[in-house]
């Protein structure tokens, strides 16, 4: 008993120490300058991540790899109407991402989502799958870090495979978008990604950038960035969802809308305004 009220005279102490130290300018959390210190300032206020798209869109991806992409934003972000799509048939989307890839497309096909192998990305308007789903009208179409693989290895030569795959992506994406739709593309940062000029190549064909923003991976729980000659055998130290990338938001040239197809994390109706090429996020 003696000793809780020695604690209690202790704090006593302490607390009327304190007191003197505030009624002498003195605050506990303040330096000697007289300004707040550093360790009371509160933490700087994390950037919310962009997501272009919104849970009930029609969602069209394009050129995914393992699926952990679709599997995140079914999973995470409550979209409903998938339509994930890779290039590679089936026996090899598996064997080159095993085991994740079995794994996703299940996940997704047990969600009620659809899934297609061996799409080609400049020729979605050929495909009769694509086009009998919902009128072939999609609210957003999504690609992803677009590479044409190791075809080269002259970058110049490899610059204009890329552009080729985009341009002739653009045109045919085009065929199946909405018509206040939006066509996102993803490319990291720095070059040979920023050699394609990709807003170039969009306004080429018809599009016009409403938007860009830092693709931020961890918006996406589970992703992981998938390489276009599989899993590397051990691991590797290399992980493309670390790396500096960004999103561009395409709609078609003319009267639209002032604000294009984008949410944010944190949900709600869009806000309205007018995006340009200038408004780019951090």
């Amino acid at each position: 008993m003696a000793k809780n009220k020695k604690q209690r005279v202790h704090a006593l102490h302490a607390d009327s120490k304190s007191a003197a130290k505030v009624r002498h300018g003195k605050s506990p959390n303040t330096s000697k300058s007289g300004k707040p210190s550093k360790s009371s300032q509160p933490p700087p206020k994390k950037a919310e991540p962009t997501i272009p798209f919104q849970a009930e869109d029609r969602i069209l991806l394009v050129g995914e790899g393992d699926f952990s992409f679709a599997k995140s934003i079914v999973e995470h972000h409550g979209c409903c109407d998938v339509t994930a799509t890779c290039f590679d048939r089936q026996e090899e989307l598996y064997e080159k991402y095993k085991p994740q890839a079995e794994e996703h497309v299940k996940y997704l096909e047990d969600e009620g989502q659809t899934v297609h192998y061996g799409i080609d990305a400049t020729k979605l308007d050929k495909i009769k799958a694509l086009k009998k789903q919902g009128g072939g009208r999609f609210d957003v179409i999504l690609f992803n870090f677009p590479h044409v693989g190791g075809k080269s290895k002259d970058v110049n030569r490899q610059v204009r495979f890329n552009q080729e795959l985009l341009v002739k992506f653009f045109n045919t994406g085009m065929e199946l978008l909405a018509p206040e739709g939006t066509i996102v593309v993803t490319l990291f940062e720095g070059e040979p990604y920023t050699l394609w000029n990709v807003r170039d190549l969009g306004r080429h064909t018809g599009l016009e950038v409403r938007r860009s923003f830092k693709f931020m991976a961890e918006a996406y729980p589970g992703y992981s960035h998938a390489r276009t000659l599989g899993n590397i055998e051990g691991g590797g130290g290399w992980k493309g969802e670390d790396r500096e990338a960004r999103s561009y938001v395409f709609q078609k040239r003319g009267p639209q809308p002032a604000q294009p197809h984008l949410g944010v994390s944190t949900g709600g109706k869009r806000r309205r305004g007018s995006d340009s090429d200038s408004s780019d996020e951090d």
